[in-house]
């Protein structure tokens, strides 16, 4: 069942399943987008069948009316955004929660975990924007030695933010357990991720 939720901090649709296993699951969208993604909206009705509750929730830059991504000095605030959706979905499952998003939300979502390490379980990143298209010089990979959180990638191996090999070779830096699904085909949009979903499924750690 979705529901749409609504409180001073955090607004999105709640996915209530019909027989919850108790354990959570959040999910922020990319920077282009909202918490009505395409990629979102199928994986959280995916995992709402197999038990799991999930919120798919704006950050605070899009319910801001902000377009793209916030500067640096402001992105702050969405991961507060961030943890005020986990904080929420630990009033509603009594389980696990694990912590994820879609390109900029995962990027956040990481950063988040890494200033917090009891935020998740664990944590599944969707299309990790490792570096701008066409500037490989431009990692996003300088908290990755603070990440002690598992996480899971999933990654087209034909996402202009990385590849999945360059993805692969940094993921060295992370201190905890990482993995990566390739999805073979797939852009930075993920389309072809859903039909993958059993493999995210169980990959993912609660």
């Amino acid at each position: 069942m979705e529901e749409r939720y609504d409180s001073s901090d955090v607004q999105g649709v709640l996915h209530r399943p019909a027989n919850p296993n108790q354990h959570g699951i959040v999910l922020a969208h990319g920077a282009g987008s909202n918490h009505n993604a395409p990629l979102l909206v199928t994986l959280a009705r995916r995992f709402e069948e197999n038990g799991f509750t999930v919120l798919r929730y704006d950050l605070p830059f899009r319910r801001l009316g902000t377009k793209g991504p916030p500067m640096p000095a402001h992105q702050a605030r969405d991961r507060e955004g961030i943890r005020a959706a986990v904080s929420a979905m630990r009033t509603i499952v009594t389980g696990t929660i694990v912590a994820g998003g879609h390109s900029y939300g995962g990027r956040q979502t990481a950063m988040a975990a890494a200033e917090n390490p009891a935020l998740a379980r664990s944590l599944l990143l969707l299309s990790y924007p490792l570096h701008p298209p066409n500037k490989p010089e431009q990692l996003r990979t300088s908290f990755f030695a603070d990440l002690r959180t598992p996480a899971l990638f999933v990654h087209g191996t034909r996402d202009p933010f990385g590849t999945v090999d360059e993805l692969r070779s940094h993921l060295g830096l992370i201190p905890a357990a990482t993995e990566v699904i390739a999805v073979e085909g797939a852009a930075h949009d993920l389309k072809r991720a859903p039909a993958m979903f059993q493999q995210i499924l169980d990959r993912m750690l609660f």
